[in-house]
This record gives structure tokens, C-alpha cells and sequence, in this order.
């Protein structure tokens, strides 16, 4: 197996369901007693969260960047960031560490398309639904993204922020995600993605109409397939 490099912590309940899954993937593939041959830098999210807030992205990159370096001098053979938002610094991770990012958009994109769909609706930080990170991957796929309208898109920020990130599952917002969700399905969107480790907390396959796209599962089942099937270099 190739040796996984997490950047985790952004929060530690997602990173928690990332090491279970890795986990629970290898075992299921290989048998026996088999698990993950994985490292883990934890960050602080409060920090983290402040600095987003301040938009000091320069100095999180350089945070992110030096971590994931000391991943690879730990042995570690290509990054998992084990959350959306801050896949905004995976190119550079990448420039400056020669390792491989397993980019969270690609193996979405990739199960979107398994599914036969074209057209989804993006949940996630403000960071993630008005970034480029997701549309720019996606949509070279073929695959059109849509996000919430301005105040729809401040609800499901609050909500990761001062709700989900914090453990607390409050049945009113998951009552009005899932109808921000249906809202979108009348208007076309074929499938939803969980575009936040956070908010499969809160939402699963089932709860809606439409099909349900939870990056951290996607991701983390990538993340086993790459260690075990990836040829080395």
C-alpha cells in the first residue's frame, strides 16, 4: 500500500469519519486483518476558522503547505485533505511538495458522472459554493453546478460554522436544507453535493428527493482505492 498524508482537524468530527471509512475500505478490499497505512497532521480549527474569517489565505496556505511537507518527510506518498474549503490551497500543496493531492472535486466529478447526471446543486462553506475550485473541476467534466441564492447560501454557512462543526445537529436546519434542496430539485438539479465534510451530519441518501453525493465518503473510499491500486512511481 502507498502511505496516505492526511491534513485533517477542519474539524475532527469529519476527520474522525475519514480514518473510519479509510479503514473500513482497505479491510473490505484486502480481508483479513488489513487497515490503512496512513499519517495525520490535526490542525486547530479554531485557528483555522479564524484565519478564514479574516481571509488570511496566504498565511493558511503557508500552514497547509508546511504540514503536508512534514507528512511526506514522514514517509507519506500523496495528500488527502480531509475537507472541502481548504482544497482552495491544493496547488500549491502540490507545487511545493511534489506529492499528489487526491483532489476531492475529481472524485466527486467522477461519481457524478458513474450516476449519469449533469446537473447539481453545491452545498458548502461560502468558500466552497462561491469559489472556483468545484465549478472549474466539474464543469470540465460536463457536469453544470448550481449553488443557493445569497440568503439561502448564508444559512447553510452559519450552519456548518456555529452548528455542525461544533457537533450540534439541530432539526430545524436540517429541515431547511433539505428544503433548499427540493426547491432546487423543481428546478431541474438532478443530485446534491455535501460539499462540506460537515454536512452529511446532517443530511444522508434518502433524506431528499434527489441523489445525494457525500463528499466525505466519496473521498475517503478514493483515498483507500489510491493506496492499495496506485502504481508507484
Amino acid at each position: 500500500m502507498k502511505r496516505i498524508g492526511i491534513l485533517g482537524g477542519m474539524s475532527w468530527e469529519s476527520s474522525l469519519v475519514y480514518y473510519r471509512v479509510i479503514n473500513e475500505s482497505i479491510k473490505n478490499i484486502l480481508g483479513s486483518s488489513h487497515s490503512a497505512d496512513l499519517l495525520m497532521y490535526s490542525f486547530d480549527f479554531d485557528e483555522i476558522e479564524k484565519l478564514q474569517k479574516q481571509n488570511q489565505w496566504d498565511l493558511l496556505r503557508e500552514m497547509m503547505v508546511k504540514e503536508a511537507m512534514n507528512l511526506k518527510l514522514a514517509g507519506a506518498e500523496f495528500i488527502v485533505i480531509a475537507t472541502n474549503t481548504m482544497h482552495i490551497m491544493a496547488s500549491a500543496i502540490e507545487a511545493e511538495t511534489g506529492l499528489e493531492v487526491l483532489h476531492i472535486a475529481k472524485v466527486t466529478g467522477e461519481a457524478i458522472l458513474k450516476e449519469g447526471i449533469k446537473k447539481v446543486l453545491l452545498l458548502g462553506t461560502e468558500f466552497t459554493m462561491m469559489g472556483n475550485f468545484y465549478k472549474d473541476i466539474l464543469e470540465a467534466m460536463g457536469i453544470k453546478i448550481v449553488v443557493p441564492d445569497p440568503s439561502n447560501r448564508a444559512f447553510v454557512h452559519h450552519t456548518i460554522y456555529e452548528e455542525l462543526v461544533k457537533g450540534i445537529i439541530h432539526p430545524l436546519s436540517q429541515s431547511k436544507i433539505i428544503e433548499i434542496i427540493e426547491d432546487s430539485a423543481i428546478q431541474g438539479v438532478e443530485g446534491v453535493i455535501l460539499g462540506c465534510t460537515e454536512i452529511p451530519l446532517l443530511i444522508r441518501e434518502g433524506d431528499v428527493s434527489i441523489k445525494v453525493f457525500d463528499t466525505t465518503q466519496i473521498h475517503a473510499q478514493a483515498a483507500a482505492h489510491m493506496s492499495i491500486f496506485s502504481e508507484d512511481k
